[in-house]
């Protein structure tokens, strides 16, 4: 099916997801994790910035009126020499092995300073008007560097609704059908046979294809779509790695309560959105940790349209769907539940009661 009205949108995400990749996986290959603390002590490596410049270049040259959310900001760029020769060493190298593609998406940055400026164009404050990209150039920044699952992620909102996403995932196996297993989240590499690209646009389905093929078609893929679940009690649960990010304790007494005995497969990333997309899992949970932490928008935008678009549903605990219009986090969201459409409201019941009963 045609998705016309965002065709060249569309394929700009793939390929500027696609570019991005190669630079974060020269970063890993080459061992250039060197790494600085931002201000939540989170880590950040260089790939961070230098995949963020090279998306925002390409979203500049082709869509220069849009605003574009992102993850990160220059700062340190800017305090420390060695870190932006490095970061630039990069970036200036990394390019499409197809010279069509990388004309489209405007060629090799100018310099250095460049770089540094059009990292910091992802400031937007966000909002419920006009066109707006969300950007996480490392998505799972730790599972990176540990070797296990990061995606690349990118999306276009329209008016708060998200109308396009695509998630570049080099650790997961391009089998569709490959299901998750306890060790998806470390120790894995991008060696031959694994690298997918998932993509979606709003009412025209998902699609999945490797990473490696880069091509001008936005239509390549092929269809994914979530497993059929007619017993909850077979299904499979995924989870953040990070206590920190979702509630491991609550996760299994809701497993306990579906009947569900096998254990939760655990990965950085929305990997996860990509991988319940295509039936390689079931079920996503991200529970509530805090009560007054806000989800990044840049972490669930992508992923929330490739599950739906793959025949799923997501919402937060509470049942509503999330809210991508009220700036740069879900301010009006409190955690993820992702399920098949069919199991959603049996898989939202049990997290509600378990939720619940902690009140």
């Amino acid at each position: 099916m045609r998705r016309d009205k965002y065709e060249k949108e569309l394929l700009v995400a793939q390929l500027a997801v696609q570019r991005a990749a190669i630079l974060t996986k020269r970063v890993f290959h080459e061992k250039a994790k060197g790494t600085v603390d931002k201000n939540d002590k989170s880590p950040v490596t260089i790939g961070d910035f230098g995949a963020q410049a090279l998306i925002i270049a390409a979203l500049q040259h082709n869509f220069p009126d849009d605003a574009i959310v992102a993850e990160e900001e220059s700062a340190k760029l800017r305090e420390d020499e060695k870190l932006r020769s490095t970061v630039w060493e990069l970036v200036k190298d990394t390019r499409l092995d197809n010279p069509d593609a990388e004309a489209l998406l405007g060629g090799p940055i100018r310099d250095a300073d460049a770089m540094v400026e059009l990292i910091d164009k992802g400031n937007s404050p966000g909002g419920a008007h006009g066109r707006i990209w969300a950007i996480d150039p490392i998505d799972g920044t730790k599972g990176f560097l540990r070797g296990g699952q990061y995606a690349v992620c990118l999306a276009l909102m329209v008016d708060g609704d998200v109308k396009v996403g695509a998630l570049g995932c080099p650790n997961l196996p391009v089998d569709d059908a490959a299901r998750l297993t306890a060790g998806i989240g470390e120790n894995q590499t991008d060696d031959d046979g694994h690298g997918v690209l998932f993509s979606a646009v709003l009412g025209h389905g998902a699609t999945s294809r490797p990473l490696a093929t880069v091509s001008l078609d936005p239509e390549l893929g092929k269809p994914i779509s979530m497993r059929a679940i007619d017993d909850l009690t077979q299904a499979n649960f995924c989870e953040s790695v990070e206590a920190g990010h979702s509630s491991h304790g609550d996760q299994a007494a809701i497993s306990h309560r579906l009947g569900i005995t096998a254990p939760s497969v655990r990965m950085d990333s929305q990997a996860k959105y990509g991988s319940i997309a295509r039936g390689a899992g079931d079920i996503y949970l991200r529970l509530p940790v805090s009560a007054t932490y806000q989800e990044k928008i840049w972490d669930h935008a992508a992923g929330d349209l490739i599950v739906r678009e793959a025949g799923g549903q997501v919402t937060d605990v509470n049942g509503k769907r999330l809210d991508f219009s009220v700036g740069r986090t879900l301010a009006n969201n409190k955690g993820v539940v992702a399920a098949p459409l069919a199991v959603h409201a049996k898989v939202l019941e049990a997290v509600q009661e378990v939720l619940s009963s902690k009140l």
